[in-house]
């Protein structure tokens, strides 16, 4: 991938929803290398894996000479952004706001360079030009070149105007005001010339392009990126059991692992095209081989490492490997215990217990059998194992070295039933 092709690329990889003025800004990318920015709120402690999208097309323009310049919504975030959300959101505190954007900020950090020469990235808060603004200045530098019927009749606005018993707060209402004058404040101090987002932005972008069109007469420029929703109407990157987050502590490798690797085959290829910089040919030949030779179950995996070696590093694939390896290898081989306080959290179903009676008992209560009886058939009929090692003794007592590191041991009924046994 070079400069001068960057805007084919993204269309080759569906990563454009909205784009103004593409033949002048692919000249203007031809012939420069510019500034653009994406912004973040810290609306919560981290982010989650449907900002992974805006993050990457920001490394793609890096590795090409751009620089990228991430918003962090210090200011914005206290008021919170309505666009195409049902009702208003719940406030936020200042103090949690700068907690949260003191952990985003890190999260950040690991997808793009700050320190490679002209075009490290660079990270700003709204919040230390939100902080000094008048609010009559305001109202009469900015607010003066907005047209109330022009904001009421954009799609997010007039969905919630008539959604009945919610409609729209003032507050919320000049939120797009405020991104705008991000864009223009970003343009006017860092010369930053496009802003990137998803396609539920388009009106805030637009805002901040009439902006800065109005006051310093230049064009700048916008581009959206699009909303993955799921077949099942869900917004991309929300589970049964939650959302898939950035944050270890939240979501653990392990689990963030997995939710690559089931996703739908239907979303395989285009999530290649997406997340990843392999070469488009190469996903094109990859896809048109999906049924041969297990050819998309390896590119799921491929997906799944990529990225959780991108959010998490190195090390952290090489615990969810070996976790895998437990699962379904059946290779307990080189385990640690930080593996296994990773399954407890949020890998596969766990108990915690002072002394159970022998092994029948532990199924039961691990829900692996509903009955003692039902357990010792299962363990006659050879498909239980302590440890991936199968168990044929149905009135098997645990011994203290199956216990793993003296706290751990790992009950499975089959190849895709487990439970982890953490004895207190």
């Amino acid at each position: 991938m070079n400069y001068f092709n960057l805007i084919d690329e993204l269309r080759q990889r569906n990563l454009i929803y909205h784009i103004t003025n593409e033949s002048i800004l692919k000249k203007n990318i031809d012939r420069n290398f510019i500034s653009l920015y994406c912004g973040f709120d810290p609306t919560e402690e981290s982010l989650h894996v449907g900002h992974l999208l805006p993050l990457i097309t920001l490394k793609r323009f890096q590795i090409i000479g751009h620089t990228p310049v991430v918003l962090i919504g210090g200011g914005t975030s206290l008021i919170g952004d309505p666009s195409f959300k049902e009702k208003e959101r719940l406030l936020n505190f200042s103090n949690n706001i700068d907690i949260w954007t003191i952990k985003i900020s890190k999260q950040i950090s690991s997808f793009l360079d700050f320190n490679c020469g002209k075009n490290s990235a660079i990270i700003l808060n709204n919040k230390t030009w939100f902080e000094k603004i008048n609010i009559l200045s305001f109202l009469r530098d900015i607010g003066k070149h907005f047209s109330i019927n022009s904001m009421i009749n954009r799609e997010s606005v007039k969905k919630r105007i008539k959604t009945i018993g919610q409609g729209i707060s003032f507050t919320e209402f000049s939120y797009s005001l405020l991104q705008a004058y991000d864009f223009f404040m970003l343009n006017k101090k860092n010369q930053v010339s496009l802003q990137i987002g998803g396609s539920d932005q388009w009106g805030n972008i637009s805002s901040g392009m009439h902006l800065i069109n109005r006051i310093l007469k230049k064009e700048v420029y916008g581009l959206t990126l699009p909303l993955l929703i799921q077949s099942n109407g869900i917004k991309f990157g929300k589970t049964e059991s939650g959302t898939i987050w950035l944050d270890p502590q939240k979501t653990t490798p392990y689990k963030f692992y997995q939710f690559w690797k089931n996703i739908d085959d239907s979303n395989v290829y285009n999530f290649l095209r997406l997340f990843t910089f392999l070469d488009c040919n190469e996903i094109n030949d990859r896809e048109a081989k999906k049924y041969k030779n297990d050819q998309i179950i390896n590119d799921k995996s491929y997906l799944a490492k990529y990225l959780t070696c991108l959010v998490h590093g190195e090390e952290n694939l090489l615990s969810v490997e070996r976790i895998t390896n437990i699962l379904f290898l059946k290779n307990i081989k080189n385990i640690k215990k930080s593996d296994l306080q990773q399954l407890k959290k949020d890998g596969i179903p766990f108990i915690e217990v002072y002394k159970v009676k022998d092994l029948p008992e532990a199924l039961v209560l691990c829900s692996l059998a509903q009955s003692r009886t039902q357990a010792k058939n299962m363990i006659i009929s050879n498909s239980i194992s302590i440890n991936t090692n199968k168990i044929i003794n149905k009135n098997h007592v645990f011994h203290d070295n199956e216990k793993l590191f003296n706290q751990f041991t790992l009950l499975s009924r089959g190849k895709k039933h487990h439970c982890l046994i953490h004895w207190k």
